[in-house]
């Protein structure tokens, strides 16, 4: 069986571990429903820290980066269940429903869901199809798991209604302040565009205007110092920082970073 598993293709997901795994770096296209059956996973966005144990809720926002650590748990593996909020069902559940435009949302991008029997009941309806014991799920059954899952969010916390049903394009946002915030992710550089609202040529354009050397070099120079203060002031080795600073591998690591101060991080 793949991992995760796919419920109904592209929208339902079933995760299942025996050992920890650290997922270096994942973008939420689209909002993001999880459900912990047991183990726990931590999330880490450039804004974010959560920690999320079995039989909690977690509302992943879209359009982020980040990493994920699932850990199964003494005795436990590792189980979730993930629903994708597409936005094309979203966008017909607003027409449906005649949700209409409200205030834009204001509140942080990964919202922890409240304990709730009603959706602590969904969600067990469709741990039987993850576990194959309830056959397959159909596309038309799927998609109404889904309508009911986003209608019981909405009984649950109804101001997650401006957080859903925003369909605007990202807007024009603090360069400086993101890229800061996310220098560290190994993304190419059109994820980072689009993350912040521009084309790629308007991106390279502002890059450059607010950080005087192109985006590249700038990822690349600002990876390196971070690598230094953490092997110089805390100790860190190298091993265990290469991949969460963007690096594809140690040796590329090793060589940009001796180019750099003229010394392999290993002599620090």
């Amino acid at each position: 069986m793949t991992n995760p598993a796919e419920i109904l293709p592209g929208v339902i997901f079933y995760s299942y571990l025996s050992a920890e795994r650290k997922d270096k770096v994942c973008f939420w296209n689209h909002h993001t429903l999880v459900l912990m059956v047991s183990g726990q996973l931590h999330l880490e966005t450039g804004e974010q820290r959560m920690e999320v144990k079995a039989g909690e809720m977690m509302l992943v926002g879209k359009n982020q980066l980040g990493t994920l650590t699932k850990t199964p748990l003494p005795g436990q593996s590792y189980e979730s269940i993930v629903i994708c909020l597409q936005e094309d069902l979203l966008r017909k559940i607003a027409l449906e429903e005649q949700i209409g435009a409200s205030p834009k949302y204001i509140g942080p991008s990964n919202v922890p869901i409240p304990p709730d029997p009603f959706l602590v009941g969904y969600f067990q309806s469709i741990i039987p199809y993850a576990r194959a014991v309830a056959g397959p799920l159909t596309e038309d059954m799927g998609m109404l798991k889904v309508k009911e899952g986003v209608k019981l969010l909405l009984h649950s916390l109804p101001q997650l209604k401006s957080y859903l049903f925003d369909f605007a394009e990202p807007y024009k946002i603090d360069l400086e302040r993101f890229m800061m915030t996310n220098f560290h992710f190994n993304v190419p550089i059109e994820r980072f565009a689009r993350l912040t609202g521009r084309s790629l040529a308007g991106f390279k354009r502002d890059f450059t205007k607010t950080f005087g050397m192109p985006p590249r070099q700038w990822l690349l120079d600002k990876r390196l110092h971070a690598a230094k203060h953490l092997l110089e002031q805390k100790h860190q080795k190298p091993s265990a920082i290469y991949l969460d600073l963007g690096f594809e591998s140690l040796p590329h690591f090793s060589r940009s970073f001796k180019q750099k101060f003229g010394k392999a991080p290993s002599m620090i």
